[in-house]
């Protein structure tokens, strides 16, 4: 059976872990999604294929959306 002195020691290193998980995630929280992944498909072949696609489907030609193609 454990004393109340060592349940006491390890609740505290509990919180202090605790605490110690809080404060490196914070910054991911606080951090804007759109920088960490702005850039990440530049050298991405498919990328500019798709900005044009999405376009496109945007001006209403939607030629583009050929059912024979989606794999």
């Amino acid at each position: 059976m454990t004393t109340n002195t060592s349940l006491e020691e390890r609740m505290a290193a509990v919180e202090a872990a605790i605490t110690q998980i809080q404060e490196e995630i914070a910054p991911l929280k606080s951090s804007n999604w759109l920088q960490q992944i702005s850039g990440s498909f530049k050298d991405e072949p498919a990328f500019e294929e798709i900005l044009a696609l999405g376009q496109a489907i945007r001006r209403g030609d939607e030629s583009v959306l050929d059912p024979s193609e989606i794999e």
